[in-house]
């Protein structure tokens, strides 16, 4: 185990959650649906709630439409009505160490910029660090200008 994480991330996060959300994203990774390239990855969110999202991804025969793990765990997580995510865990075999695509990091800031990705492999080794250290500039909400009436819409 090696921790590059700087800052508070990991202080925040018990290792005995740090082997749960291991677990459960080599647990997620058995779902994968990957016929197409056979690289099964499976992750695991954690919620400001305390809640732990499995996801797993899911290829399509059309590429643009597969969709990676960590954003189906994260997705799963807000439908279930997390608002927050504090960290993540990704598994993808048994001797190189998960780390999350660009989409997905990007996906994942919207839910805890700061949180902590746990880059993992089959046989439970990781490191630890930061979604802000892998994405340090994600976009960012901008604030839009109020609504205007449209004056031609009848109302």
């Amino acid at each position: 185990m090696t921790d590059r994480t700087t800052g508070s991330a990991t202080a925040k996060i018990e290792k005995r959650m740090i082997t749960r959300l291991v677990r459960a994203a080599c647990a997620a990774r058995a779902a994968a649906y990957a016929p197409y390239s056979k690289f099964r990855v499976g992750a695991a969110v954690l919620t400001a709630e305390g809640a732990i999202h499995g996801g797993c991804n899911v290829e399509n025969a059309s590429y643009g439409a597969t969709v990676c793990a960590e954003r189906v765990a994260a997705l799963g997580a807000i439908a279930a009505g997390a608002r927050q995510i504090r960290a993540v865990a990704v598994v993808y075999d048994d001797h190189e160490l998960a780390i999350p695509c660009g989409m997905c990091r990007q996906v994942l800031s919207e839910f805890g910029p700061a949180m902590l990705v746990i880059q993992a492999n089959t046989r439970g080794e990781y490191v630890l660090t930061s979604l802000a250290t892998l994405l340090p500039a994600p976009f960012v909400t901008i604030p839009m200008p109020a609504a205007t009436k449209n004056p031609r819409r009848k109302t």
